[in-house]
């Protein structure tokens, strides 16, 4: 397994990252077959795990925690807070009051003294960048993390909270975990560039589009099973975003019989083929997928292989706009895209 630094940290993690979203009652309940799978894992090369709070209201977290007990110190271990963890209002978001409050669950639930990546799952409007950078780096200095990044930031956030720890002399973000695949391409336009810009790491999520870079997904998709009953919206092939999607897989397909590889493989491939990208996150269920994803870690794309998928889906752009998992709050709430209406006094 290839090796790579980690924004300019002088930590090497693998190009594979393990993500244990998976592992808890959002889709593998077993903790024992969850725990063979991330040691398999470790066995195979890969050194990095990339988990959250929220993946099965911290189950994810503390299978994590119990798999890699006795390899603790060889494992790059990353984590992340925002989404909610209960119904207090100030249980969630990246406030100092709620980030204090994570991690200390985050380490219990891990069973360990100190995260490696402790990563901001969403931007928070409600909170000043420079209060969670301050917070951040507070647990830094602490000790109880070594690095701290975002994840599915724009690129003009990525730029402000860099500023703000030049100004303040606060720690900086040293990650980014931004989706990035064959089908969503939107990343290379202004985040990749700029975590460039200033030496972050980038450990990509999805790499296989939600599932559609695997093959299962088709214009005869079963939308009553697994993912797709979940969220329909995203599979549903008959959807307007999703249509385009279907065209794009077929083609893909014929480019990776033609590279004589797997459509899996070739996803991946892609996705840490990019002079930005760190790692790619994989989330396998089963050992069989682990294998198989493994299998495709020495695939290289040539630049032939890469023009012709340039072909398919444009540098830069995603093939629905609606993948890109992250809403501004300027975009999603109608009042704060209309002045409002002086009010006319009677004649």
């Amino acid at each position: 397994m290839q090796m790579r630094v980690l924004g300019g940290t002088g930590i090497k993690v693998s190009a594979y990252c393990f993500g244990a979203m998976n592992f808890g009652n959002w889709a593998n309940t077993d903790h024992d077959d969850a725990a063979g799978i991330i040691n398999a894992a470790l066995d195979a090369g890969i050194n990095f795990i990339d988990t959250a709070d929220v993946y099965s209201a911290g189950e994810s977290e503390r299978i994590v925690g119990k798999a890699i007990k006795s390899r603790r110190e060889d494992v790059v271990l990353a984590t992340k807070f925002h989404n909610p963890m209960g119904e207090g209002v100030n249980r969630r978001g990246n406030s100092r009051h709620w980030i204090t409050r994570a991690v200390e669950d985050s380490l219990r639930r891990l069973d360990t003294d100190y995260i490696d990546v402790y990563q901001a799952h969403r931007p928070d409007p409600d909170t000043d960048i420079e209060e969670t950078l301050s917070a951040l780096t507070d647990l830094v200095r602490a000790g109880k993390i070594r690095a701290f990044g975002s994840s599915t930031f724009p690129a003009e956030q990525i730029v402000e909270a860099h500023w703000a720890s030049e100004k303040r002399g606060y720690e900086r973000l040293r990650t980014e975990q931004p989706p990035y695949s064959i089908l969503n391409r939107a990343i290379e336009s202004a985040v990749l560039p700029t975590t460039q810009r200033y030496g972050m790491g980038v450990l990509v999520w999805s790499p296989l589009a939600m599932g559609w870079l695997s093959g299962k997904y088709h214009k005869d998709v079963d939308l009553t099973k697994g993912r797709a009953a979940m969220v329909p919206s995203q599979f549903d092939p008959s959807l307007p975003g999703n249509a385009p999607k279907v065209a794009a897989v077929e083609q893909l397909v014929k480019i990776a019989a033609d590279a004589g590889v797997s459509l899996v493989h070739l996803a991946m491939a892609f996705a840490v083929a990019h002079p930005g990208v760190t790692s790619a996150i994989i989330g396998p269920r089963t050992r069989e997928q682990l294998d198989d994803l493994v299998a495709g870690a020495a695939v290289r794309l040539d630049d032939d292989v890469l023009d012709r998928i340039d072909e398919v889906v444009a540098p830069g752009t995603a093939i629905n706009a609606g993948d890109s998992f992250y809403t501004p709050r300027a975009i999603s709430e109608t009042s704060l895209r209309r002045r409002p209406i002086a009010t006319r006094s009677a004649a």
